[in-house]
């Protein structure tokens, strides 16, 4: 079965059915999460931001984690640093093609410089010894919890300000569903969307080692961008389904998760070497993410200008990666 998956007619199959499992699994997994935060009267953004970021990183968590424990840590920080670029100019930039994104205070305020702030500590923890030790991952590790009990903070409040208020109109748009299938939708999504994104992963590397790509611009592209479909397939979903919070608050709480969490524990196994090309990279991923940032600061939303400009950025960035890598084998 494994040598038919790793020929190009069953690679394609894989990568089909992979696909499917990824939209079907995000389209279940923003309907059971949308239903969560209307029915605890928690803001969708928080929503975004702890339960479909954590879905949505699995994939990542998967790769990472396992890569570390296997001593491929260069796999590990690639796939993070690349997903978080992927996260931030395809996912954004592909959702504001669909629909313009309003963007709260918190998120410009808060949320943007949070993420942006990982970023530059990461760097920083890489350049001090070239490695990203047990104690930098500790540190990560310790610093995501905080994150998540802020999170659960803000939610805790917005239920309390919710109570005060009158939602009548809001409650009648809301289709009700019992909270068994909300569950039910949340885990089965999120189950779909991590295996989904393994298939699609495994296809698409065997498809370009089969087409002669080299196997390190495998790892920093295809893998990347693979573990990031999840993030990508989910946030579309949500602005479709107008849950703009929801599409924002995935992307900036996957990025936050994916440094803290993901590399914290990674690091935390196993002390990830550091290279200059890592370095460049998270400066890359801290500059994209100031441009962005810039961009919300100044209309409070992400339209179809940004998006295409955030689309082309991306493009530029792929451009150079493949260049500084050798290209095709």
């Amino acid at each position: 079965m494994n040598a038919f998956f790793q020929s190009v007619p069953g690679a394609l199959i894989l990568l089909v059915v992979g696909f499917v499992f990824l939209i079907k699994g995000a389209d279940f997994f923003v309907e059971g999460a949308s239903a969560v935060a209307k029915k605890l009267h928690v803001p969708a953004l928080v929503i975004g931001m702890t339960i479909v970021a954590m879905g949505t990183s699995l994939p990542e968590l998967s790769v990472s984690v396992t890569a570390s424990m296997a001593g491929s840590n260069q796999l590990a920080i690639g796939n993070v640093v690349g997903s978080n670029i992927f996260n931030l100019m395809v996912v954004l930039g592909s959702c504001a093609l669909f629909s313009v994104l309003e963007v709260g205070e918190d998120t410009i305020k808060k949320d943007f410089p949070f993420s942006v702030s990982c970023a530059v500590a990461l760097a920083a923890m890489g350049w001090i010894g070239m490695e990203v030790g047990h104690i930098d991952g500790a540190i990560l590790l310790v610093v995501f919890i905080l994150f998540l009990l802020s999170m659960l903070s803000a939610a805790k409040k917005s239920r309390k300000a919710a109570a005060h208020e009158a939602e009548v109109e809001v409650e009648e748009e809301i289709i009700d569903i019992p909270t068994w299938l909300c569950i039910v939708y949340i885990v089965g999504g999120a189950v779909a969307i991590k295996f989904g994104g393994d298939w699609v992963v495994d296809s698409c590397t065997t498809l370009a080692l089969k087409f002669g790509m080299s196997e390190t611009l495998v790892g920093l592209t295809i893998v990347a961008l693979g573990t990031s479909l999840p993030e990508l397939v989910t946030s579309i979903v949500a602005a479709r389904k107008n849950e703009l919070d929801m599409a924002i608050g995935n992307v900036v709480g996957s990025n936050i998760f994916n440094i803290l969490l993901i590399l914290g524990a990674a690091s935390a196994i196993s002390p990830i070497t550091f290279m200059a090309v890592n370095a460049i990279d998270i400066m890359i991923l801290v500059g994209f993410s100031v441009l962005v940032w810039i961009m919300c600061f100044k209309k409070k939303n992400l339209g179809r200008v940004d998006g295409i400009i955030m689309l082309l950025c991306y493009v530029a960035y792929l451009a150079y990666i493949i260049i500084r890598d050798g290209g095709i084998a």
